[in-house]
């Protein structure tokens, strides 16, 4: 299976479609007068494919295992055709289509069998998703477009030449696949002042993103909160804590990083763990949710 343990829970929606076409009217009365020899067609499939929802994971071996939430078989008679449409809802890692689509198969399948006995012209035909929402993919269009980070690698040991930067790399990464543009990409020490002078220069320059790694630990030369904080007009509380609740999920150190996010006029600041591990944790948090920000700003603008 596809590693999906990166991914957040989200909120997953997705609908299916089958048809069943009966090849005489008497069909369609059976059905509806409930006089079909093996029973209540609609309820015996409904049944059926409820169970189907729940057990995906059994027959297709790709798919995850994941807590079905939600759902719901129609139906819709037109002419000599049975429409069938199964509504599946996750809040999860991965989306639930597959699981709508085996569904929506098996009611057909089990009204095939139910009908049967007194039709042989069943058809089974257009098994389709309809919609599918949730995950990464409804906000990967939604987001303004030119946006600009500066990216600040904070590390006495880096900046000395002892150690190569991965984790402003892996920041860059996530920003590359967010469609944002690299400001600049610079490596500084642990020092307050310099902290200070480099977030103050990305700033005035405009940038609409300042992403600091390293120094929100706890060791002595861990200062970079302290030199972010006072810049701060405006602190988020709600970022960090997406930072630590995904951190948490995956390491219990996480409840010992001392991250900061905030703004600075309209550019957000966020500083983050200096472990390449962490820093990539950090922006699979929250990006591309958080560009939603930019368009707050924007109409905070008009």
């Amino acid at each position: 299976m596809i590693n999906i343990t990166h991914k957040n829970s989200t909120f997953r929606k997705a609908t299916a479609q089958a048809t069943v076409s009966v090849s005489v009217q008497d069909t369609i009365d059976a059905i509806e007068q409930k006089k079909v020899p093996k029973g209540d067609v609609f309820e015996m499939a409904k049944t059926a494919g409820l169970f189907a929802a729940k057990r995906t994971s059994d027959m297709i071996p790709d798919c995850h295992p994941l807590p079905i939430e939600f759902t719901a078989v129609r139906y819709q008679i037109d002419g000599l055709d049975l429409l069938i449409e199964v509504e599946v809802h996750t809040i999860y890692k991965t989306g639930v289509e597959v699981e709508a689509m085996h569904a929506a198969s098996v009611v057909a399948l089990t009204i095939y069998d139910m009908l049967k006995p007194i039709d042989k012209g069943i058809e089974i035909k257009n098994i389709k998703l309809l919609e599918k929402r949730g995950g990464k993919s409804d906000y990967k269009d939604n987001f303004p477009k030119g946006l600009t980070a500066g990216v600040i690698v904070c590390s006495d040991t880096i900046s000395g030449g002892k150690k190569e930067d991965k984790a402003g790399k892996a920041i860059i990464d996530v920003l590359n696949k967010s469609h944002v543009s690299l400001f600049s990409y610079v490596i500084i020490p642990d020092e307050i002042a310099e902290i200070q002078k480099k977030v103050k220069e990305f700033c005035n320059a405009g940038c609409n993103m300042v992403l600091i790694t390293g120094g929100t630990g706890l060791s002595r030369r861990d200062v970079t909160p302290e030199a972010v904080r006072p810049l701060l007009e405006k602190e988020i509380p709600g970022i960090v804590e997406a930072i630590r609740s995904y951190g948490q999920q995956r390491t219990p150190y996480a409840m010992l990083s001392r991250s900061v996010a905030g703004l600075i006029g309209n550019t957000l600041v966020i500083a983050m763990p200096g472990s390449t591990r962490g820093a990539a944790e950090s922006m699979e948090a929250i990006f591309p949710p958080v560009l939603h920000l930019f368009h707050i700003i924007a109409g905070a603008r008009h």
